[in-house]
């Protein structure tokens, strides 16, 4: 009872109106201290607990002292911020709730705990992981939306804000669970396939070739599984919950169905598997897909005119999500417009941009648990 009063209390502050977020106000110094905090707390456990909640790759730099003094300033940091909050704001909670987290931090061991006997391997939840993505992303994105937005004056704390990292969270824990599952038909495929000199030859192209190369195949099953997903009745359940964003930012990419994750990896990593491409190319391609996705769902008003020619930008896709009638079924790619131009799913009128996002009469619930089994109970 008393954590939901608080909980509740923290999100009417981290959403309040605009006059009450004004610089001097010390809710950015709240919110910046709130933000650290929770990010310190995750990485203390995952340093705690590194066999449960950390990912593998980020088990190697635990130990080096540079990750150890960050988190000790990130701690350091989050204190100050959370005490200039209790300061300057005459609501108190955002300070306070980030003091305790901190605190409840330094009991758990801080940046000097230390993992309790051998690290094994086995199944493992990507705590760490939500963090790396969440820092990664707000800080590539969320300055770039403050300076140029497409909608002004739409707050970092929106409607729905809460479910969409909520999605971050999820896919974040589970990342061990989806890859195995998505990876399974490819390797499948695979196993079954003798093209050892076509995969020697492929993976011995220039790096960026490879690059290019992935774009295009992954794109082109990418366009038609995005399509089948919109066209099929039982599959449009499922990616209904990702077109329900009633607004875009750098975090509406997040929402996605798990089952449509799977299905979408599934078949979208099959080509760049089976044909041997290198694991740099495969690194390099999973990092920029990464960004991209995040960046064609931003709040961002650049038009990109030029560049919208050649590669999908954010005012291609927002028309995907466009609640306007003839927003519908359009602008299915993720590189590359060609293949709409080819298909006859192109849609993006001389500067203009969508009024509103989601889908008519708003179907979809609000919560991650109603959105999960809403393809399955609705009519």
């Amino acid at each position: 009872m008393i954590i939901n009063r608080v909980r509740e209390k923290v999100r009417g502050d981290l959403e309040s109106p605009p006059e009450l977020r004004r610089p001097g106000t010390g809710w950015l110094s709240g919110v910046a201290g709130l933000v650290g905090a929770v990010a310190a707390l995750f990485l203390v456990l995952s340093l705690r607990y590194p066999a449960l909640l950390s990912v593998p790759p980020a088990r190697t730099i635990y130990a080096a002292p540079a990750f150890r003094i960050g988190l000790h300033l990130l701690l350091i940091a989050s204190f100050a911020a959370s005490v200039v909050s209790l300061v300057l704001r005459v609501n108190k909670v955002l300070g306070l709730t980030a003091i305790s987290i901190v605190l409840l931090s330094t009991v758990l061991g801080g940046s000097h705990v230390q993992p309790p006997g051998e690290l094994t391997g086995g199944y493992f939840l990507g705590l760490d992981w939500f963090v790396l993505n969440v820092i990664f992303s707000g800080l590539l994105f969320i300055p770039v939306e403050r300076l140029f937005p497409r909608h002004r004056g739409q707050p970092l704390f929106r409607v729905e804000w809460r479910e969409d990292l909520f999605y971050y969270l999820v896919s974040s824990l589970m990342v061990q669970v989806l890859t195995f599952i998505s990876m399974a038909p490819a390797i499948a495929i695979a196993s079954h396939t003798r093209w050892t000199s076509l995969r020697e030859w492929v993976g011995s192209q220039p790096a960026v070739l490879q690059l290019l190369e992935i774009m295009f195949l992954t794109d082109l099953v990418q366009y038609w599984v995005h399509r089948a997903f919109h066209r099929v009745p039982f599959l449009w359940g499922f990616h209904a919950v990702h077109h329900s964003a009633k607004t875009m930012d750098w975090m509406a990419g997040a929402r996605m169905h798990f089952l449509e994750i799977i299905i979408l990896r599934g078949t979208t990593v099959i080509p760049m598997y089976i044909l041997g491409y290198s694991p740099l190319a495969l690194h390099a391609y999973i990092l920029l897909v990464y960004v991209h996705s995040t960046f064609v769902h931003a709040n961002l008003g650049w038009n990109f005119d030029h560049l919208g020619r050649f590669l999908v930008t954010p005012r291609f896709h927002h028309w995907h999500h466009g609640i306007e009638r003839e927003a519908i079924d359009v602008n299915f790619a993720i590189h590359f417009p060609l293949f709409d131009r080819l298909f006859g799913t192109y849609h993006l009128p001389p500067g203009g941009w969508p009024a509103e996002y989601g889908i008519e009469g708003h179907p979809v619930p609000r919560s991650y648990l109603r959105q999960l089994w809403y393809p399955f109970a609705r009519k």
